[in-house]
């Protein structure tokens, strides 16, 4: 609405009284003063910073080709391993990689269901086949501690919304329980008991990063940035990558394109050029 009108329509809506009151309050106001706008009514200027085209995205920078992102994953043990080969091969998140519970992995279909994940969106993604054998061990091993935990009158935990009141005793099913359980049991703010949760070590993939020698800022989501552009290099389909990592709108998935659009590929470097032989001489054109 223009400024005028705005003005205009404000002023025929209140009585004079009512506009003038503010006024009366004030000894060095006079008959004539104006009324200062609101707040709401001031004019906003926003400033936009457009990218430059050959601005380099953080997506771009912090992606790791693949064979370090082997090596990075080769210095990391135990479930932090397991959790950041995860991240790497099906395209997680770490909050959706924490919230796993036994009943997301589908080790029949190979493939993950992620529930709660960003925007409380829900998906199916693919589970790597080398990691079928190390995830049921694991599951053999988080199985044998939970039942350590219902012995001791334990071995609840957290359902999402009113899943708990629905179904009380769920909260103790092996199927509810969570993957990647934490060593110590913390306090749930919620109900104030302990229950297990998910844990991992952020500061050790940063680690393993700098013991592998790669000379970039990382951190674990930049396992989920190579997935996505390992997955473009191989050709495969922009729609059926957006599907996999969740992605609302297409948009946010071209942003890794930036792998296919590489036209220095095509053009040699002089430096490149093997060195003409000292008795052969080039035909200059007349």
């Amino acid at each position: 609405m223009p400024f005028r009108k705005f003005w205009a329509r404000f002023l025929a809506c209140r009585p004079l009284p009512q506009l003038l009151l503010p006024l009366q309050n004030c000894s060095t106001a006079c008959a004539g003063a104006a009324v200062s706008l609101p707040a709401r009514a001031r004019p906003k200027t926003r400033f936009y910073r457009q990218r430059s085209a050959c601005q380099p995205t953080r997506k771009n920078s912090r992606c790791l080709h693949t064979c370090r992102a082997h090596a990075v994953l080769k210095r990391l043990h135990g479930e932090n391993q397991l959790m950041a080969e995860l991240l790497y091969g099906s395209g997680l998140r770490l909050i959706e990689c924490v919230r796993l519970r036994v009943k997301d992995i589908d080790f029949g279909y190979n493939q993950i269901t992620v529930r709660e994940g960003k925007g409380q969106r829900q998906r199916v993604t693919l589970l790597p086949q080398r990691l079928r054998r190390p995830l049921q061990l694991h599951l053999m091993n988080v199985r044998a501690l939970h039942q350590r935990y219902l012995a001791n009158g334990g071995g609840k935990v957290h359902l999402p919304f009113a899943l708990e009141r629905k179904y009380p005793r769920a909260n103790k099913s092996w199927p509810w329980q969570y993957v990647f359980p934490a060593a110590r049991l913390p306090m749930d703010p919620r109900s104030g008991r302990n229950t297990p949760a998910s844990h991992f070590g952020k500061e050790s993939s940063k680690r393993a990063i700098r013991e592998a020698g790669v000379p970039k800022m990382g951190s674990c989501h930049t396992f989920r940035h190579s997935f996505t552009t390992h997955l473009l290099e191989n050709a495969q389909d922009i729609r059926t990558v957006q599907e996999l990592l969740g992605h609302r709108d297409v948009s946010t998935t071209m942003i890794y394109t930036h792998v296919l659009n590489k036209p220095s590929l095509a053009i040699r470097s002089p430096l490149d050029e093997e060195a003409q032989p000292a008795g052969r001489r080039l035909s200059i054109p007349s």
